[in-house]
C-alpha cells in the first residue's frame, strides 16, 4: 500500500486536461500587455495592429492564499502552486471568418482553447491607435462575436448536411445531432452565440464534438485607464449592459498599471504601489481566479514535510478522479482518502491536532471532493 504523496518514478505524472485560456480582442486593445503581466513569457507590445502574429504561450501561477497559509503551518521543503496556460492570440479584424487578416489562424487558435478572455478597450488615449478609429467597446465586442458566429454557422451547416439524411431514416443518434445542430443554427442566424441555444439537458459531450467557437465560456476583460481602475467608467457600464443576458462575468484591469506592478521586485514594493492606488490586490489575480471559475475548476491540497501542493480538478470530481491528477496509478488502485477540511486544518494547526479533535475523515470512491480539501490517498497497484 502506498500513500499518494510518494511519487512513482517509473511512470509519468498525469495532469488535468487544460485550463487553456485564449486572450482575444481586436488589434491594439492591450492583449499583449496583459499577457506580459499574466505570464513569465514576454510578448512584444507595440502601438500598431498585428503586433502579435504567432500566438504566445505562457504558464501562470494561480494565486491562492490558502496554499501560503498551509505552508506556514507545515513548513515543507517546497511549495508548489497550481498553474494554468494562457495564449495570446493574434488580433482579429472584420472578415476573419472568410480568412481576412490573420483570420484562419486566429480562429484555429481559439478552437484549441478551453475558454476565452475577451479584452475590450475601455480607455480613451489619442496616443494609442484604434484599428477602427474610435473607442467603442460594444462595437468591438460585436465585431468579434459576428466573426466567431459566422465561422460556427459554416461549421454547423456542413455538419447538418452530413447527418440530415440519416436523421430521416430513423437513426436515433443522427436525429439527436440533427435536432441540436438545427437549434444552434437558428440562434446563429439571429446573431446569437451558440451557447445561447444550449440548455441544462443538452449532452455537453456531443456539443464538444462539434468544436464550435461560440460555445466556449467567455470572460469580458475591460482594459481601463488608471483613473477608472477602482470604480470603472462609462465604457465599462456599456459593456455590462451589452452582456447582461449572456450570463458572462465582466472584470476590469488596467493593463498599463499591471505591467508596472509586475516589474516591481519585492512583495513589499507591490503592496505599497497597490495601497497608493487604493487597490487590495493586482487585477490579474482577480482575472486568473475568474478564469479558473469560468472553467468550473477547483483546488485540493496535499500537505507534508516534503511538499505542500495545490492540485486542479473539475468541480464534482470524485476521490479517485482527484487522485488520478497526481498519477494514473492512484486512480486505478484507489482504496480510500484521508480528508481534512481546509478550515479545520487552519483551526487546529496541524494534522495530528486535527486527528485528536476527530476532524479527519475517511472517504471512499464515491466521495465528491470539496474545494480546499487537504487529502492523503491510499491505494494499491
Amino acid at each position: 500500500m502506498h500513500i499518494a504523496m510518494v511519487p512513482l518514478p517509473s511512470r509519468p505524472e498525469t495532469t488535468i486536461m487544460g485550463l487553456k485560456c485564449g486572450i482575444v480582442g481586436l488589434p491594439n486593445v492591450g492583449k499583449s500587455t496583459l499577457f506580459n503581466c499574466l505570464s513569465n513569457a514576454k510578448a512584444q507590445a507595440a502601438n500598431f495592429p498585428f503586433c502579435t502574429i504567432e500566438p504566445n504561450m505562457g504558464t501562470i501561477t494561480v494565486p491562492d492564499e490558502r496554499l501560503n497559509r498551509l505552508a506556514d503551518l507545515v513548513k515543507p521543503q517546497r511549495v508548489v502552486p497550481t498553474t494554468v496556460e494562457i495564449v495570446d492570440i493574434a488580433g482579429l479584424v472584420k472578415g476573419a471568418s472568410k480568412g481576412e487578416g490573420l483570420g484562419n489562424q486566429f480562429l484555429g487558435n481559439i478552437r484549441e482553447c478551453d475558454a476565452i478572455l475577451h479584452v475590450l478597450r475601455c480607455f480613451d488615449d489619442p496616443n494609442v491607435v484604434h484599428v477602427d478609429g474610435s473607442v467603442d467597446p460594444v462595437r468591438d465586442k460585436e465585431v468579434i462575436d459576428i466573426e466567431l458566429q459566422l465561422k460556427d454557422l459554416e461549421t454547423v451547416e456542413a455538419r447538418i448536411a452530413k447527418v440530415q439524411k440519416q436523421a430521416t431514416t430513423g437513426d436515433k443518434d443522427a436525429k439527436k445531432r440533427f435536432d441540436l445542430l438545427t437549434r444552434i443554427r437558428e440562434h446563429l442566424l439571429k446573431g446569437e452565440s451558440a451557447r445561447a441555444a444550449l440548455t441544462v439537458n443538452d449532452d455537453m459531450a456531443l456539443v464538444s464534438e462539434f468544436q464550435l467557437l461560440t460555445t466556449k465560456p467567455v470572460l469580458y476583460v475591460c482594459n481601463v485607464d488608471e483613473r477608472s481602475a477602482k470604480a470603472g467608467n462609462a465604457h465599462v457600464e456599456r459593456v455590462k449592459d451589452a452582456v447582461k443576458h449572456e450570463n458572462a462575468e465582466v472584470i476590469m484591469v488596467t493593463a498599463a498599471i499591471e505591467a508596472e506592478i509586475a516589474a516591481l521586485d519585492t512583495p513589499e514594493e507591490r503592496a505599497m504601489f497597490l495601497a497608493d492606488m487604493g487597490l487590495d490586490e493586482p487585477g490579474v489575480n482577480k482575472l486568473i481566479r475568474a478564469a479558473y471559475k469560468l472553467l468550473k475548476l477547483q483546488t485540493y491540497f496535499t500537505a507534508g514535510e516534503k511538499e505542500v501542493r495545490a492540485w486542479t480538478i473539475h468541480q464534482g470530481d470524485t476521490g479517485p478522479q482527484a487522485a488520478g491528477v497526481i498519477h494514473s496509478d492512484f486512480e486505478k488502485g484507489y482504496i480510500r482518502a484521508e480528508v481534512i477540511g481546509y478550515d479545520d486544518y487552519i483551526k487546529y494547526g496541524s494534522e495530528s491536532r486535527v486527528k485528536e479533535a476527530g476532524k479527519l475523515r475517511t472517504e471512499g470512491k464515491e466521495y465528491v471532493v470539496q474545494d480546499g480539501d487537504v487529502m492523503h490517498f491510499l491505494f494499491n497497484v
